[in-house]
């Protein structure tokens, strides 16, 4: 295949399954599992995305659109930094507000886990870039195989595609693609484990 061609599909790989994205679909996933009325189900979509994906992208696009950022899937590993400490505020926010509302294990678990792997690669990233890209679909993966069992064992298929997509785009080393993939894996199964969800 020619490299022009590998490059944009690549691109749109990377594109279509941004953290954002995935993110979101997760959300809307997860609130309609642990909630059986769906307007119950979409009043804790709009408390997740509030307080997760709203704050954290309006602010990479504000900074992207005045070159804070490199752009609002951030390569350059230094730029990283800022986002990651407001994503640690929304996740506190979330871990802390969500059970005073009253949310559902499933959806606490998730903040929680998602507080947690935040933290780590904050720290990893002082010295070393890991693929967000493959940890949040590797994550979701794992969540979507832990609620459907089998049947969600097709999205593993997702992985490797992002994973070579952001190795092939140069944005990440195979090493980073890997250690983000099975550490999102590691951190999911245990967070769910402690909250009774496997």
């Amino acid at each position: 295949m020619p490299i022009e061609i590998r490059k944009r599909i690549a691109n749109l790989t990377s594109t279509i399954l941004n953290p954002f994205l995935v993110s979101l679909v997760v959300i809307l996933l997860l609130s309609f599992e642990s909630i059986s009325g769906t307007v119950d189900a979409v009043k804790w979509s709009l408390i997740l995305i509030a307080l997760s994906i709203l704050p954290v992208f309006s602010v990479t696009i504000y900074l992207a659109r005045n070159e804070k950022l490199e752009g609002v899937f951030i390569n350059v590993r230094q730029q990283r930094t800022k986002i990651y400490l407001l994503a640690i505020v929304c996740a506190i926010a979330g871990a802390v507000i969500l059970p005073y509302l009253g949310a559902p294990v499933l959806l606490i678990a998730t903040f929680v886990a998602g507080l947690s792997a935040i933290v780590i690669f904050m720290c990893i990233n002082l010295f070393w870039k890991i693929s967000l890209h493959t940890a949040l679909v590797a994550a979701s993966v794992t969540v979507l195989v832990i609620l459907y069992g089998s049947i969600a064992a097709v999205t593993v298929v997702l992985i490797p595609l992002v994973a070579w997509a952001r190795t092939e785009l140069k944005y990440h080393s195979l090493a980073q693609v890997v250690t983000g993939t099975l550490l999102a894996t590691l951190i999911v199964v245990t967070v769910f484990y402690l909250f009774g969800l496997v």
